[in-house]
């Protein structure tokens, strides 16, 4: 929350106002706003004296802040708090102070478990909530990227049962000059294995279009640079190695149909 221009808040700032980036540089207001502008807020003017740099999140950037005082004087507010923020010092545990809150606040407002008009949270809970919701969308793409590789691995199947046939002739005139059943059941897996390191090719540039392009329309209308897409070498290796077991394994049943094929029968297929 550091300004990019101008200056933060001081406790006697009475009639000033630090505003978010969007009502500098984003189309809130119809007219122009700089340092030094007012905005009237509630009949009273407040004297613009600082901007927020970009965080990509609407209501931050959108955010207008004031004096507390002043703030509970316009809207009536009392002393009531909306947020309070905790930082705990070297030593103690976030978790168990954050539980020791409340259980401190339970008592001195006198309220049960499962009933109280307030909520405590530390970061490793805000953090487990993302987690929680970040395993849910990943087990969905991880579905979705299962029936795909299923329907890839059917369609290299019936490509490679098209192939034997094809070339069950070759297939024969291989087996008649010397070729064992292992050397055409390679031959088949192999090629089959190919197929599929092609499809995992195709399917890593395509990825890693789509996730740059992600990152950079993020960027572009976020203002932020927290999104990014990481390709590692590791990453795409282990890939192009898992692309090339699924196609090998698909063609393991049309590979051992070629290795069974008799010399004889395969010469006269036509």
């Amino acid at each position: 929350m550091e300004p990019i221009s101008g200056r933060q808040l001081k406790d006697r700032d009475k009639s000033k106002i630090v505003v978010g980036y969007n009502h500098i540089f984003g189309n809130i207001w119809d007219k122009k706003l700089r340092i030094g502008s007012n905005i009237e807020i509630k009949g009273k003017k407040f004297e613009i004296v600082g901007v927020l740099k970009r965080q990509g999140n609407p209501s931050d950037d959108n955010v207008v802040w004031m004096e507390k005082g002043t703030f509970r004087e316009l809207f009536n507010t009392g002393n009531d708090e909306g947020i309070l923020v905790a930082k705990t010092d070297t030593g103690f545990n976030p978790d168990k102070v954050s539980a020791d809150i409340e259980k401190a606040l339970r008592k001195e407002r006198n309220e049960k478990i499962g009933q109280e008009t307030f909520s405590v949270q530390s970061f490793s809970q805000l953090l487990k909530t993302f987690t929680d919701i970040f395993s849910v969308v990943q087990a969905v793409f991880v579905g979705i990227a299962s029936i795909s590789l299923v329907v890839g691995g059917i369609g290299i199947m019936n490509t490679m049962y098209t192939s034997v046939l094809e070339r069950t002739r070759e297939i024969g005139i291989m087996k008649a000059v010397g070729a064992k059943n292992k050397d055409i059941f390679l031959i088949f897996l192999i090629e089959s294995g190919l197929l599929g390191l092609v499809g995992g090719a195709i399917g890593i540039f395509l990825g890693v279009g789509i996730g740059k392009g992600v990152e950079y329309i993020a960027t572009m209308q976020l203002g932020t640079p927290y999104l990014k897409a990481i390709f590692g070498i590791p990453l795409i290796l282990g890939a192009l190695v898992f692309s090339f077991i699924v196609g090998a394994a698909s063609g393991v049943l049309p590979a051992m149909q070629a290795a069974k094929l008799k010399p004889a029968d395969a010469l006269r297929y036509e």
